[in-house]
C-alpha cells in the first residue's frame, strides 16, 4: 500500500530515525510553544503538542499522512521540556541526577482531507546516574542539552546520563518507532524493516519486545 508522508517535525533526531524506516517522507517544520499551560501535567502536555504540530502542518498538507511527535520528562508529575537557556538545563540536569523518571513520547498519525486520526504514547522509565557538576557543566557548555527534552540526550556519547531504560531507548530519543510503525499497519502500511534490528544497528540497544504504546 501506498502512503505519502510527512513529517511534521524540526528535530534532526526524528528526522534522521524516520529515514531509517525506508519510506518516502516529506519534512515540514512545526512551529509550536513547546510550553505547559497553567496546571497542565506532562503526558497531557505531550498529547497536546503533538496533536498542535499535526494540525499547525495540516493547514499546508491536504493530500498526504502527517505524522507529528512530541517528548515530555515527566520528574515527579512535572513537565520538563527543553530549556531556555543553559541555567535552566543546568538546573534540570541537577534535578534528574540519580533519579527515576519517566519519558512520554505522543505520536499522533492525521489525514487532513479525510479527517482522520490515530494516535499512541509510549512511556519509558528512565534512571540516570550520579553524574558530577563538573560533567554537567562541561555538557551543557557543548550545547548539545538545549534541544532536548530534559535538556539531555540519552545516546550522547560523551556524557552517557543514563544508567538504565525500561523498555523502548527510542522513545527517549524521540520517536518510538514500534509505536510509529503500529500506527502504520492500522491503514495497511507494512514496514520493509525489522524494528528491533535497527535499534541494536544504531543504538547498541536490546530490544526487549516491541513497545507500541497506548492508543490516545
Amino acid at each position: 500500500m501506498h502512503m505519502e508522508l510527512v513529517l511534521a517535525s524540526q528535530s534532526p533526531r526524528r528526522r534522521e530515525m524516520i529515514a531509517w524506516l525506508g519510506l518516502p517522507v516529506s519534512l515540514a517544520g512545526a512551529d509550536v510553544v513547546e510550553e505547559p499551560l497553567e496546571a497542565e501535567g506532562p503526558l497531557t502536555m505531550t498529547i497536546r503538542l503533538a496533536r498542535a504540530k499535526a494540525y499547525t502542518v495540516a493547514a499546508n498538507v491536504r493530500g498526504a499522512w502527517i505524522l507529528a511527535a512530541d517528548t515530555v520528562v515527566d520528574l515527579d508529575n512535572v513537565p520538563l521540556g527543553k530549556p531556555r537557556d543553559p541555567t535552566e538545563a543546568r538546573a534540570m540536569l541537577c534535578s534528574l541526577r540519580g533519579r527515576s523518571h519517566a519519558v512520554h513520547t505522543a505520536v499522533i498519525l492525521y489525514h487532513p482531507r479525510i479527517q482522520q486520526e490515530l494516535g499512541r504514547c509510549v512511556t519509558t522509565q528512565v534512571l540516570m546516574r550520579p553524574y558530577t557538576d563538573a560533567e554537567i557543566a562541561a555538557y551543557v557548555a557543548s550545547r548539545d542539552p538545549l534541544d532536548k527534552a530534559g535538556a539531555y540526550a540519552i545516546q550522547n556519547a560523551t556524557f552517557r546520563p543514563v544508567a538504565r531504560v525500561e523498555r523502548c531507548y527510542a522513545n527517549v530519543v524521540g520517536l518510538p518507532l514500534c509505536a510509529v510503525a503500529a500506527l502504520l499497519a492500522e491503514w495497511g502500511l507494512s514496514l520493509p524493516v525489522n524494528i528491533p534490528d535497527l535499534c541494536l544497528t544504531h543504538f547498541n540497544y536490546i530490544c526487549p519486545g516491541p513497545d507500541t504504546g497506548a492508543s490516545l
